[in-house]
């Protein structure tokens, strides 16, 4: 009976942490770049009250065994690196990816970071930086005598601009980087993502070669997450929390039932 108990119980908190997942996601629904995260779930390890196989007699054998599950846990949390619809700002520093690859920004400690958040701006020095001010790591800097509108992005990766009365002039190359394992990316927030052991190294090229994206300026990527699909996985979530806190309510019953036949 203790067993129903704990196997609920496992049931429970993970639909607490899938809760949580989901509610994650509709909280970006309107985040840029956002991809769609999804809590998995493995069983617990059985207990074998009987193997398959195991002899029921001179010449015979069992031919199933006799298992019972203790529950489940959640795995992983995987992000799922799916295309997200092109939305036109008509902002020149607004820079979209239709494909694969990642911007890469360079952070107050000289590392790398990597981000589907195209919403540049131009700093003090007209730099193009991300909204917390972290610089495009190809160094791309446009005069301060070109007006924004004058700022030209091909889907190659190349930057011009138009100075007053000047002629058109190159600004440097965005580069994109791709991952052999992009859900093993680690997230820290703002939008970005750093390497680790399970990503692999970054491979850096430009737009459109080797399998990267292209870009698309005066776009910006949306988050992938659809609230409808989440609005009905809360329900199943809730649902599944609902059923596991009936389980323990039975469970506890039953042992009721069996303290109060000694009376």
């Amino acid at each position: 009976m203790m067993r129903a108990l704990w196997s609920a119980a496992s049931g429970m908190k993970g639909e607490q942490t899938n809760m949580d997942v989901i509610s994650h996601n509709i909280a970006n629904v309107n985040t840029y770049g956002g991809k769609k995260v999804r809590a998995e779930f493995q069983d617990l390890i059985y207990q074998t009250l009987r193997d398959a196989g195991a002899a029921s007699g001179a010449d015979s054998q069992y031919p199933t065994g006799l298992q019972i599950g203790l529950g489940t846990r959640v795995a992983a949390t995987n992000r799922i690196f799916s295309q997200g619809p092109l939305q036109t700002t008509d902002n020149p520093t607004d820079i979209g990816i239709q494909g694969e690859g990642f911007f890469r920004i360079t952070m107050p400690d000289g590392t790398t970071a990597y981000t589907r958040d195209g919403s540049f701006k131009l700093d003090s020095n007209r730099r193009m930086v991300t909204t917390d001010g972290y610089p495009l790591a190809d160094g791309i800097t446009i005069d301060e005598n070109a007006p924004s509108d004058s700022i030209v992005i091909s889907g190659d990766g190349r930057v011009s601009y138009t100075p007053a009365g000047g002629t058109q002039t190159e600004a440097g190359q965005i580069t994109l980087a791709r991952f052999v394992n992009p859900s093993g990316l680690t997230s820290i927030g703002k939008n970005l993502f750093i390497v680790s052991e399970a990503s692999g190294d970054a491979i850096e090229g430009n737009p459109g070669e080797d399998g990267a994206g292209t870009l698309t300026q005066a776009t910006l990527e949306m988050s992938t997450v659809q609230i409808v699909d989440e609005m009905v996985n809360m329900i199943v979530a809730q649902r599944a929390y609902e059923s596991n806190s009936k389980a323990v309510i039975t469970s506890d019953s039953m042992l009721e039932v069996a303290n109060g036949l000694k009376r």
